[in-house]
């Protein structure tokens, strides 16, 4: 599939610095406001400049019909989320990307500008492009339904032989299945959003009853999250070949765990507590089309996968990621990089697993991939296996020392893929850990 607006050799009027995750390749979605203006809105970004959809729509750049025959309306940018923009699917998000494209590209539409339709072009786009120091980027998505994975391979190794032995690291229906819970939406929670240190039941090994308290064992979860359009009706599913079209696109996510709390709770109905407190999304989300120049194959799947999850072509994404710890007034510390490519199970079969009983999927439902674990140390995903479970403390630049997650230090993820000189990135999720009430 070609894909215009993915073209490397496309370059823009706007300056983008170098190393930037947002060149003219990327156009992410997000919602904005201004000190100006408190009205969110739709935008995209390219380099440091902001686009406002809203002021595009009101300029007349964006009434293009799309292939399905529906015409975009102001009331598709003139909200605080992507949901109204995403109800035109795939066919549209794609012919909004490829305007917005074609609009800012060097030796685009503005090459037309003697033309008297195109009269002041230049300077009609640039009154819609705002400084990123200017904008508050905002929670993108109205999430109504969040469902969790746990479909890297690795990490369920790890932590099968930290709880368990490694004889019986994964459970017996690892291989078979994409393990995933119901989270809570509620609390997913837009970069930046500080949070306090949750609370909870838990057992010290030496105890024999529970004790209430603060978590001591908190703990970053490194993840990605894909959000969904309108799905099929309830009763039906969608197969592995269908999920891309029903995929809008990619975030960081940082899933926060209370590792103390969830010990405790987790059997026999799994997470609760030890995970619902905070779970934190990066504001741009980058459409699947952007990525689709990083596709790449994914590890062999051994036992043979149901004939539901079985898909042809590459589906798995090439996604760079990394963790940093900072501590208050302190440095950063990458405690870890990782790959998205290492997942055991893509996207497609996620999907198509949590249809294939009937279970509708809406507009801005969220999916988090689960943690994400490379094969060696150093590309570990949380601080339970970084620390192999705090009998290895990861040593910062200022001399002290983390097994998990101490108040005021800031936790940042960070993501990109490059290929033929284009680098698609995701700018940042990050949130600083508050005392606890």
């Amino acid at each position: 599939m070609t894909i215009e607006a993915n073209d490397p050799r496309r370059e823009t009027w706007i300056e983008v610095p170098l190393d930037s995750d947002f060149p003219i390749q990327n156009i992410p979605f997000g919602i904005i406001r201004t000190k100006t203006d408190k009205r969110p809105r739709v935008a995209s970004r390219i380099g440091d400049k902001v686009i406002d959809l809203k002021r595009l729509f009101k300029e007349d750049f964006l009434s293009i019909k799309i292939p399905s025959g529906v015409y975009f309306s102001i009331d598709d940018f003139d909200t605080d989320s992507l949901n109204n923009m995403m109800r035109h699917g795939k066919e549209g998000t794609r012919a909004l990307r490829d305007i917005i494209s074609e609009l800012f590209r060097k030796d685009g539409a503005i090459k037309n500008e003697e033309l008297p339709h195109f009269k002041n072009l230049k300077d009609r786009l640039s009154s819609c492009l705002i400084d990123i120091n200017e904008v508050e980027v905002l929670m993108p998505i109205s999430i109504g339904d969040y469902t969790d994975f746990y479909s890297s391979e690795q990490h369920a190794f790890n932590v099968g032989c930290l709880f368990r032995d490694p004889e019986n690291a994964l459970l017996p229906n690892w291989k078979h299945i994409p393990v995933g819970y119901h989270g809570r939406s509620s609390s997913i929670l837009p970069s930046g959003f500080n949070f306090k240190r949750p609370k909870g039941q838990k057992k010290p090994p030496t105890s024999s009853v529970p004790i209430f308290g603060e978590t001591n064992l908190l703990d970053f979860e490194l993840e990605t999250a894909f959000f969904t359009y309108e799905g099929k009706p309830l009763g039906s599913s969608i197969s592995t070949s269908e999920a891309d079209e029903y995929i809008f696109g990619m975030a960081l996510l940082n899933d926060w765990s209370a590792r103390d709390i969830q010990g405790w709770e987790y059997v026999p109905l799994g997470p609760f507590l030890g995970k619902n407190f905070a779970t934190h999304i990066s504001c741009w989300i980058v459409t699947l089309d952007a990525l689709e120049p990083f596709r790449t194959s994914g590890p062999e799947q051994s036992p043979e996968v149901q004939r539901y999850l079985e898909y042809t072509g590459d589906k798995h994404l090439d996604i760079n990621l990394e963790v940093v710890i900072k501590p208050e007034n302190g440095e950063e510390n990458i405690v870890t990089r990782s790959n998205f490519k290492y997942m055991y199970w893509n996207m497609n079969q996620q999907l198509a697993h949590h249809t294939i009983n009937g279970c509708n999927m809406r507009i801005g439902d969220c999916y988090g991939s689960g943690t994400i674990s490379g094969p060696k140390e150093g590309e570990f995903g949380s601080m339970l296996e970084i620390s192999w479970k705090g009998t290895k403390p990861f040593k910062m630049k200022d001399g002290s020392e983390r097994k998990f997650i101490n108040d005021y230090d800031t936790v940042i993820i960070r993501g990109f893929s490059e290929k033929d000189g284009v680098r698609i990135g995701f700018g940042e999720v990050k949130a600083k850990v508050l005392p606890s009430n």
